[in-house]
């Protein structure tokens, strides 16, 4: 009989009980606003903005209530205003381009390799255009990071501003640095299915003083930016706190509170969703008409999520290895879908932005299968995983006679 797997792909772990102990802590004294401190306290949120600093090596943190918060206060805080172009990867989540949309700008997508990652070539001719964006909103979608060095080569020479949407790389890094400190500004989620769970919530990080005052002042703390420690001195807010509009996105002491020991144990954390990574990509290898994607030597992911590619499919070919599966109980996400699905919605699904024709990208969206791997799953349970995959991907391959073609 072929065997079914049980297990739930949204089950993420329990809480901490050191962080449970935190939060009832704060939920007894009920001083759950981040600027609402007893004489001589210091908050959870301000707490967990210094350590979060400290973790990764710069002097200036804001935790906010998202990560698509921190996205767009973070274009409007590197002086992205109405109107202007941002470029960012044609496969992302809907959160990167809503956010240039939500600050009034303008996305114009940058393809995608075979390695999920942008496409440096792409990025190099359009920043030759004479109009070119001056900002790029990079997203290191689903944990993939592009060679972070030429990256910044070329937007260096062409003097472009790099913010880093790091939801699916905290804790990740290339060539030793950490994802998020490359370029100006690091925003990270706190969301349900990130690598630190708060249910939402974010976190955004910066070296530059200007740039962390302006987020501050838009994070809603009023005149009260001196209570900030993670941050510039007050005197860098006197020429901006008359300027910057409040679009209040606190993060509170209670959210605070549950996430500091989480980040305590990120790297534990890593390792252990790294093993399971592993374990799928060992147990999917060699398969017929699937190609995994392979990680390069300079990079440290975190293997929050599986990713592979069926090249070439037919969208029929596709869908019988997504409904196969589904019978065995293993839920996968596909990305080339025509209509959107839950968040696997594609460039030209966002119709407030102009998508032109991608052929390169729509190639690879048309073969990217997606799975959530969480820390309640086992080894075993991945090589379960592995071997149910492994199995319908080949009898679709098989019953088609030959590699699928797409339509």
């Amino acid at each position: 009989m072929s065997e079914i797997f049980t297990g739930s792909f949204t089950q993420q772990e329990p809480i901490p009980e050191a962080a449970i102990d935190a939060a009832v802590a704060v939920m007894r004294h009920g001083r759950l606003h981040r600027y609402n401190v007893a004489e001589g306290e210091v908050g959870e949120t301000t707490l967990l903005e210094e350590e979060f600093a400290a973790q990764m090596g710069v002097p200036y943190c804001l935790a906010v209530s998202s990560g698509g918060y921190a996205l767009a206060t973070a274009l409007r805080a590197v002086g992205v205003t109405p109107g202007d172009s941002v470029l960012t990867n044609a496969f992302t989540l809907a959160p990167v381009p809503g956010a240039i949309a939500a600050v009034g700008a303008r996305p114009v997508y940058v393809e995608v390799t075979e390695q999920l990652t942008l496409d440096l070539d792409d990025l190099a001719q359009k920043l030759r255009a004479p109009d070119a964006a001056k900002v790029l909103m990079l997203s290191h979608m689903r944990g993939h990071l592009c060679d972070m060095d030429r990256l910044m080569e070329i937007c260096t020479a062409a003097g472009v501003t790099v913010i880093e949407d790091c939801a699916h790389t905290m804790g990740a890094s290339w060539n030793g640095t950490p994802s998020g400190l490359h370029g100006a500004v690091g925003c990270y989620s706190c969301q349900t299915y990130k690598h630190v769970n708060s249910g939402e919530g974010g976190l955004l990080v910066t070296s530059d003083p200007q740039i962390a005052a302006r987020a501050i002042m838009m994070s809603g703390s009023y005149m009260l930016y001196a209570r900030h420690r993670a941050a510039p001195p007050p005197d860098v807010f006197e020429g901006i706190k008359y300027h910057m509009p409040n679009i209040s996105g606190r993060m509170d002491n209670l959210r605070a509170a549950i996430l500091r020991p989480q980040l305590a144990d990120l790297d534990r954390q890593v390792s252990r969703w790294n093993d399971r990574y592993r374990r799928l990509e060992q147990g999917l290898r060699e398969t017929p008409g699937l190609t995994v994607v392979e990680r390069p030597e300079q990079e440290v992911y975190v293997g929050s999520s599986f990713q592979f590619l069926l090249l070439d499919w037919s969208a029929a070919g596709v869908e019988q290895v997504l409904e196969r599966c589904a019978q065995r109980g293993v839920e996968l996400k596909w990305f080339g879908g025509a209509e959107p699905v839950a968040f696997t919605s594609r460039y030209d699904s966002w119709r407030y932005a102009d998508a032109p024709q991608m052929p390169a990208t729509d190639r690879i969206l048309a073969g990217v299968i997606d799975m959530r791997v969480p820390l309640t799953f086992s080894l075993e349970d991945c090589d379960q995983i592995a071997r149910i995959i492994r199995a319908e991907v080949a009898a679709a391959y098989q019953s088609q006679g030959q590699l699928p073609l797409r339509d």
